[in-house]
């Protein structure tokens, strides 16, 4: 029998982020959730989206944008995989990408996958320990 997954929208999680569920998650996921939503109050950070198979939290400063940086972020995490591959690297652990004014790090915790958008004076080496350790 095949179980139907419904999708969930919750606007109460992390200081009014948006979250979208659809049945079980993994359980690092709310985890991440909980560092991200500390780390969105270093200044500096203008928002963060973590997206798992089944779950995605979004949390921005701007919510006119959110479509904009979501398609960025998933642009980011497929170009740097293809970039992987033509170069035969191991597995990409963080990427961070740099504009004239705003920053954008991208990383993958197992099956979960995190942007998080700041602005270009923001210290990013931070927010990467405190992710990955």
């Amino acid at each position: 029998m095949l179980k139907q997954k419904t999708a969930e929208i919750a606007t109460e999680f992390p200081n009014g982020a948006t979250v979208i569920s659809a049945g079980d998650d993994n359980s690092g996921f709310a985890s991440l959730a909980t560092i991200l939503a500390e780390v969105r109050k270093l200044k500096g950070v203008s928002g963060y989206i973590l997206r798992s198979g089944t779950s995605a939290i979004v949390d921005m400063t701007e919510q006119d944008k959110i479509i904009d940086y979501a398609i960025l972020s998933s642009q980011i995490s497929e170009s740097s995989c293809e970039i992987a591959k033509q170069f035969s690297l191991a597995d990409i652990e963080s990427v961070l990408v740099e504009g004239k004014s705003v920053k954008v790090l991208c990383i993958c915790v197992g099956e979960n996958k995190i942007s998080v958008f700041m602005e270009k004076t923001a210290i990013h080496a931070w927010i990467i320990k405190r992710i990955l350790f």
